[in-house]
């Protein structure tokens, strides 16, 4: 295993940016190639990253020798042939959520890299921050009791573009599977996989969901109520409810550093653990981890957790009367 993890970043637009700017802190990781569908766009980032391989495309990437790992950050109509192309050339791949466009393809994605024996893990960096860690330790002692119901929102207002990625269903546009799908793993993570699933959404001009409000029920009748929109700034805050307390994660709850724990009886107990950068490099170092030790997937986001998740969000676009042409 060499000193550094070599990385190859597919994909040059924002969150792949933010992932670069991470990943030069960590000192166990390298940057050593770049992909893109446009030489010149790969070569911007190799510049301003100092990458020394530029591809023009994703092939030259997957099979770039000097590459240990890829982290996939395009648009996620492209995640499923992205990841499938990097997993057949041996890569390990960290694959921005939402996971594919649908359970179909995780799970041929899921099978890839199990028969291939290469590590693959859903980029849900949600779960690798430190306060989630912790909130997670408290959650196994009971600290608040048996847990009844989960309520979460994450909505930003975007200005209509029938283009973008956010309203184009070519795309995989809509709320949903862009800021919705941090609810749907948060309530997984705490509950596991629904047992019954509703829910409603108002679909714009172009016909994806442009908000939707979503109820989940669990097998011991725990309830999760979620909201999503891209039509509105909403408080993104997140509330886990017990019999004995409550614990509320602080907006915003997808990259958390704050939350109170509020038990009955008790004084309320604000916990704070700050971080440096975007938040990228939680993730990044959880799944290099995973890579030195051998491992095909992350106990943070294991793969039947990852496929549970895409079923449930095919479920509620099902719900919803969302359908993508690529589909």
């Amino acid at each position: 295993m060499p000193d550094k993890v070599r990385w190859g970043i597919l994909g040059t637009g924002n969150i792949a940016r933010k992932f670069a700017d991470d990943l030069r802190t960590l000192p166990d990781a390298r940057i050593v190639a770049v992909g893109s569908r446009s030489k010149s766009k790969a070569e911007t980032f190799g510049a301003a990253f100092d990458i020394p391989h530029c591809h023009g495309t994703p092939e030259a990437l997957a099979t770039d020798p000097e590459v240990d790992c890829v982290y996939v950050a395009t648009p996620h109509p492209f995640h499923h042939g992205n990841a499938l192309l990097c997993l057949n050339a041996g890569k390990a791949v960290l694959c921005e959520k939402p996971f594919t466009i649908n359970a179909q393809q995780a799970a041929e994605v899921i099978q890839t890299a199990q028969r291939k024996k290469v590590l693959l893990m859903e980029a849900m960096w949600t779960r690798c921050f430190p306060l989630m860690i912790k909130f997670r330790e408290l959650l196994a002692k009971k600290v608040i009791g048996d847990l009844q119901l989960l309520t979460a929102d994450f909505g930003f207002r975007a200005e209509f573009d029938p283009k973008s990625r956010l309203f184009d269903p070519h795309l995989g546009g809509g709320a949903l599977l862009d800021i919705g799908v941090y609810q749907v793993s948060l309530d997984s993570m705490v509950f596991g996989e629904p047992t019954g699933i509703s829910g409603t959404a108002v679909l714009g001009e172009t016909t994806v969901d442009e908000q939707a409000s979503i109820t989940l029920k669990f097998e011991a009748g725990q309830l999760a109520v979620l909201h999503t929109t891209i039509r509105a700034n909403t408080f993104c805050e997140a509330r886990l409810v017990g019999t004995l307390g409550r614990i509320a994660i602080h907006s915003p709850f997808w990259k958390p550093s704050k939350m109170t724990i509020s038990i009955e009886g008790q004084k309320d107990e604000l916990i704070e653990m700050s971080y440096a950068g975007h938040g990228y490099h939680f993730e990044a170092s959880e799944f290099m981890n995973c890579f030195r030790q051998g491992k095909l997937e992350s106990a943070l986001m294991p793969h039947h957790e990852t496929l549970s998740i895409m079923r449930t969000l095919d479920t509620l676009r099902g719900k919803f009367g969302v359908r993508y042409p690529m589909e």
